[in-house]
């Protein structure tokens, strides 16, 4: 009997204004608020809110026997609580069914896990804590930005204390192997590994609305068909979707809400089940290893990197953003730190691809000028980190800022043992 496990991965990016030279240490606000706000409000409305509904809709139909499980990053998060509350009320909704989970991601949807593995892990174990304070849940499963997995990623996960990983059915990885089963981590094989479909994403991200595609259009019937022509031994076909696909990649007036709903229903009669990614893993056992010792991404036709650090304009802004990493362990303004989430965003350093998709979606009329703008706010944020007060007394601190203090060392303490523990295992090999 096959499985499907459906994960939909939510995150609204954060554009910058027109940040200028002269800007640099005179002003430090950094977004085009009226942008970022008619965006997500458009997008809640066309998308998150509808399907929502439709997805509560569906497990009160289907009850146990449909589950689905999110990835929402916590700069979306903190957006959602801002300017759609409403968003957050619903996903609540849908965690209270005991038929929807989430699974972990980096805080920023950032490109932390390439760069910078400290501030990697610190993102991870800050998204984890906010899930569980919204949602009552803890993730226990990983999925990366944009799905990046390589065998050291899988290695530094588990050492964070999750079970599972997802990531992307790349060929250059698989061979004539099937992303349909459950595989290990080369390097700490008690980590388990889920690889998505996407070939099947794709013809419903990609493809639904084309009508030049030959399959054109497709129909639940024909979706379930090739869901069932998929060999019977091959165990779990995982679909990770973009949720803007339902709603705003693919319109309403296209049928792709129907469309959802009729697929599920029609799968479900042919005795599949929908479990969440963290039931997956305690399901299936692993059939082999997964050697994936470079990094490999669902971004393109690639399944590469390219389009995040395809040229030197990319490499050079992620080394001036994370070379700020080390000193912001030091920093307590809230400000600051705040800011230095948001602009970890992978967004800003797609924009500087000059990749069709990312020149695309790009705000900037060139990629360049996306790197001039963002590096300007690079150097205002170094001056700022620079200045800022550094936490070397504690003395004049109230009794509710220290305890503050010993959660933040406390947790800056476990992070160092994590790594003292996984440095000694390398000396070990």
């Amino acid at each position: 009997m096959k499985n499907i496990s459906i994960l939909f991965k939510v995150h609204q990016p954060l554009q910058l204004r027109s940040y200028r030279f002269f800007d640099i240490g005179q002003d430090h606000y950094y977004y085009d608020d009226f942008t970022n706000k008619s965006s997500l409000l458009k997008t809640a409305k066309k998308s998150y809110l509808p399907m929502n509904d439709l997805l509560l809709e569906m497990i009160k139909t289907h009850k146990k026997n449909f589950k689905v499980s999110f990835s929402i990053s916590g700069t979306t998060l903190e957006q959602f609580e801002k300017q759609a509350p409403e968003v957050i009320e619903s996903f609540k909704k849908l965690a209270a069914t005991g038929n929807v989970d989430f699974v972990g991601e980096t805080y920023s949807h950032s490109l932390a896990s390439v760069a910078a593995e400290q501030e990697f892990r610190q993102q991870a174990l800050a998204h984890s804590a906010k899930i569980k304070q919204l949602f009552g849940i803890e993730p226990t499963v990983f999925a990366n930005t944009d799905l990046i997995y390589s065998d050291a990623i899988g290695e530094q996960v588990f050492d964070m204390g999750f079970k599972g990983m997802i990531a992307e059915g790349a060929k250059q990885v698989l061979g004539w192997k099937s992303p349909n089963f459950m595989y290990c981590n080369a390097n700490n094989p008690r980590l388990k590994v889920l690889l998505r479909n996407y070939k099947l994403v794709d013809d419903v991200s990609l493809r639904f609305s084309n009508q030049s595609w030959n399959e054109y259009p497709l129909t639940a019937d024909k979706y379930v068909s090739w869901v069932q022509s998929i060999p019977e031994n091959e165990e779990v076909v995982n679909l990770v979707f973009d949720y803007k696909t339902f709603g705003v990649y693919q319109s309403a007036e296209t049928g792709i809400f129907d469309f959802f709903k009729a697929f599920v229903k029609q799968t479900l009669a042919q005795k599949i089940t929908f479990p969440t990614f963290a039931e997956t893993i305690n399901i299936l056992q692993p059939v082999s290893v997964l050697s994936v010792p470079n990094m490999t991404s669902c971004i393109d036709e690639e399944r590469d990197l390219t389009t995040a650090m395809g040229n030197n304009l990319q490499k050079q802004a992620l080394e001036g953003l994370y070379n700020l990493s080390l000193q912001m362990n030091a920093v307590s303004d809230a400000g600051i730190i705040a800011d230095w989430n948001k602009i970890q965003n992978s967004d800003h350093i797609y924009y500087m691809s000059m990749r069709g998709v990312a020149q695309e979606e790009s705000p900037y009329p060139t990629h360049y000028e996306a790197f001039i703008n963002y590096m300007n706010v690079i150097a205002d944020m170094n001056e700022r980190i620079a200045k800022a007060p550094k936490i070397e007394s504690f003395d004049n601190l109230s009794s509710e800022e220290i305890d503050s203090e010993i959660e933040k060392y406390s947790e800056m303490l476990n992070q160092l043992m994590a790594a003292k523990k996984h440095q000694q295992k390398k000396a070990k090999k």
